[in-house]
């Protein structure tokens, strides 16, 4: 059984690397050319091939297979980083037609939209032609600085109206980065696109999701079900107020992140993301400010305060939770971190219902003993 196993692990690795092999370097162009090297990049369906010359001149193809119509492909050489900015990309935008154009764009701010301009290094010639759905980019470069090894980066995105728009900020996305030798034929994955930035967006959505998604709705049920309890008051109105506050100081944090992110990545907008931010920010400085001009209970405009701060609090729960989904989308993160939150509102929700059914029924009861006292005290109760 063990040499059984064995002999069929090592027939799945064979077909393994024969199904890599023609998929990069068997794969035929229909210019017959023919090139030395070849690599699979690791993710978007990407591949480089190349022929180097001792000149310090490098014919290449970019492959990308799974291309639709409407749509843009780049591969690019970052002389003096990585990543997105500084970027030396030759791009191929493909019409709705299935006309393919091929030129070269110096990336310089994350909200580039791909236009054609000169690159750091020469490109003496860059074309591109679709077949079927693979795009291939063709070009010859000259090497910077008499150099072979250099950091790469590679992307797909979509085409408005013509004009390369912002492509998606997966995981795939975020991971076409790495480094390319063009003599050792050697590649390396980098990790993602914008380290530092991924890392900020990251901070901003943890900060954004564990107040105004987390927080805030557990401070919520503390007003709603502790002060029900005889023993918990004034308790719940401390214990309420300081969640509350708690929640909006890490909430302020993360929307300043947010405004930092927006200003680093100009062109980059989530509109509805944004502009709920803006509003849960708004709603949540006037409910700091309504605790401050709280009436007193016996106050006859406190039943209107309660109905202005009530109906606020869970506008504010609702619209958090629309917008840490909203974040999630964007930042696309594994799918247990998504799952996670849903797990800890469902858990939220679930302890709801039973404090909401429990209060109901304190609340019930202690109407049903107050009706039996009042009752006695004018003569109806049980006689001695």
């Amino acid at each position: 059984m063990g040499k059984f196993l064995s002999a069929l692990f090592c027939i799945l690795i064979a077909n393994l690397a024969v199904s890599s092999a023609q998929n990069c370097n068997t794969y035929a162009f229909r210019n017959n050319a023919i090139y030395a090297t070849c690599v699979s990049l690791p993710v978007l369906n990407s591949h480089l091939h190349w022929n180097y010359h001792t000149n310090g001149t490098v014919d290449l193809a970019f492959r990308h297979t799974g291309a639709t119509t409407s749509q843009w492909v780049s591969w690019a050489l970052n002389i003096g980083g990585s990543g997105m900015i500084g970027a030396q990309a030759l791009v191929a935008v493909t019409s709705s037609n299935g006309s393919v154009q091929a030129y070269t764009s110096a990336v310089s701010s994350y909200g580039t939209s791909l236009q054609p301009s000169t690159l750091s290094f020469e490109v003496p010639r860059i074309t591109a032609e679709r077949v079927n759905d693979v795009v291939v980019i063709y070009a010859t470069i000259v090497l910077p600085n008499g150099g072979t090894g250099f950091n790469q980066v590679w992307q797909v995105g979509p085409v408005n109206n013509g004009v390369p728009g912002l492509h998606a900020l997966g995981n795939d996305n975020r991971g076409s980065v790495g480094r390319v030798d063009f003599i050792s034929g050697q590649t390396t994955s980098g990790g993602r696109v914008g380290g530092s930035l991924v890392r900020r967006r990251n901070t901003h959505g943890v900060l954004n999701a564990v107040s105004w998604g987390v927080m805030m709705p557990m401070g919520a049920m503390t007003a709603r079900y502790l002060k029900v309890f005889k023993v918990g008051n004034p308790a719940w109105f401390y214990i309420h107020a300081a969640c509350q506050t708690s929640a909006y100081i890490v909430g302020v944090a993360g929307w300043a992140t947010g405004l930092k992110l927006g200003g680093d990545s100009t062109g980059i907008t989530f509109e509805s993301h944004r502009n709920i931010g803006i509003i849960l920010f708004s709603l949540g400085t006037l409910q700091v400010f309504a605790l401050l001009l709280r009436p007193k209970p016996d106050n006859k405009y406190r039943i209107y305060w309660n109905v202005y701060h009530h109906g606020l609090g869970y506008a504010v729960i609702a619209l958090s939770i629309v917008n840490v989904y909203k974040g999630l989308d964007i930042l696309d993160p594994e799918k247990k971190w998504k799952n996670a939150y849903t797990g800890i509102l469902i858990g939220l929700g679930v302890v709801a219902v039973l404090l909401e059914a429990f209060t109901w029924f304190i609340v019930l009861k202690r109407k049903k003993e107050d009706q039996r006292t009042h009752a006695g005290a004018n003569g109806y109760g049980p006689s001695v």
